[in-house]
């Protein structure tokens, strides 16, 4: 059974990109997911003043056990400014100490979303670029607009955005399958 690793790229307890990363690894089929909480990971503020004087600390290598100990990975980017949040952030440059390509090359399906109309695409736009060049598999990815607006309970309530999501699903479903 495969075994999926899925979070909200946010350290917000409340946050709505937790919700879609956990409702989108409920989609699949025959897997055993794991939910990561972002706030299980707060580390200092990465510096190389900070790591030279107390190492890296033991929870970023926990957080690449984590990631190399599943066979591929939904992660829902929250978006601060038109860019990665502080948490996530900071735990992707502590890791990237111990791994420069942390991500390990698993496909991940990438997701984002915000309240407002553009559900993240700045975010997401950023990790297009940046997660390959740290060894992501970005295999499917999909952003969510107006989450209030068009999620619920039961999951995307849009039509033409629920189709989206889907043939995104499919595709990391499909490369998901080939993982051995």
């Amino acid at each position: 059974m495969k075994k999926i690793l899925a979070f909200g790229a946010s350290n917000s307890r409340s946050s709505i990109n937790q919700q879609l990363a956990k409702f989108t690894a409920h989609q699949l089929k025959n897997v055993e997911v794991t939910i990561l909480d972002l706030n299980d990971f707060e580390i200092p503020i990465y510096g190389i003043d900070k790591e030279k004087e107390s190492g890296i600390p033991e929870k970023a290598q926990k957080f690449i056990d984590l990631l190399e100990s599943h066979d591929g990975m939904i992660i829902s980017l929250a978006e601060h400014n038109g860019n990665y949040t502080v948490a996530f952030k900071n735990v992707q440059d502590w890791a990237s100490r111990l791994k420069k390509r942390m991500w390990g090359g698993i496909p991940i399906f990438l997701l984002s979303t915000s309240p407002g109309g553009r559900g993240g695409a700045n975010v997401m736009n950023v990790a297009l670029q940046l997660m390959p060049r740290m060894g992501a598999e970005v295999v499917a990815h999909f952003s969510l607009p107006l989450f209030k607006d068009h999620f619920s309970e039961e999951g995307i309530t849009n039509q033409e955005l629920k189709l989206e999501f889907e043939k995104q699903l499919s595709l990391f479903e499909k490369q998901l399958s080939t993982v051995s």
